[in-house]
């Protein structure tokens, strides 16, 4: 069998399985690779094109509220923070309220980049559910919010979840390889993974 029929066999083998799995399962399986898609087309938190879409919408901020909106280690910000005022993108000042920290708002330059990053990124929003109608984004919107305030409750104090930040294996273990659930379709995740102390 060669490198082609064996991924096509693959595929067929998570199909069949995805197919035979339990609906909650199935909608694990989506969540998980909608969570790596998402993964891939953007940046951390602490990125620089993500700071300066935060700048934008903020206007003047000190560097301490905009590390703690960002939710990144101060030294990570304060490195990010740095290059981008070497790139003459941002404007660093000592703050008027609080002489502990500095105010920093974006220069000319770094203000139009910060719009054309905002306006890529809606556009990329729009792209992301252009294969829904309306009404059905608002059905998907009614469902996950739903879904999101009962995990908020349910689980939270675990991973970062209380601070309304959390990745979903965050407090969690990953299930031993071998006896594995099947892949989600696309072959994205698929692995089960067990708050702690959860009987398997």
């Amino acid at each position: 069998m060669n490198i082609k029929e064996e991924n096509d066999f693959s595929e067929r083998d998570r199909k069949v399985c995805y197919d035979a799995a339990m609906k909650s399962d199935k909608l694990i399986f989506n969540f998980l690779d909608i969570n790596r898609t998402m993964r891939s087309l953007y940046e951390g938190r602490g990125s620089q094109k993500h700071i300066l879409i935060v700048l934008l919408e903020a206007g003047s901020i000190t560097q301490r509220k905009l590390t703690e909106r960002l939710g990144i280690q101060p030294g990570s910000a304060s490195e990010v923070l740095s290059k981008l005022e070497k790139s003459g993108l941002i404007a660093r000042a000592e703050s008027s309220t609080d002489r502990r920290t500095t105010d920093i708002t974006l220069t000319k330059q770094g203000r139009t980049l910060a719009q054309e990053a905002a306006t890529q990124r809606r556009m990329r929003h729009e792209e992301m559910f252009s294969c829904l109608t309306e009404e059905e984004k608002g059905t998907l919107l009614v469902l996950l919010e739903k879904v999101n305030a009962d995990w908020r409750e349910r689980y939270r104090g675990i991973g970062g979840h209380s601070r309304g930040r959390r990745d979903h294996r965050q407090g969690m273990t990953e299930e031993g390889s071998e006896g594995n659930p099947p892949r989600g379709p696309h072959g994205h995740g698929g692995r089960r993974y067990y708050h702690e102390g959860e009987g398997r």
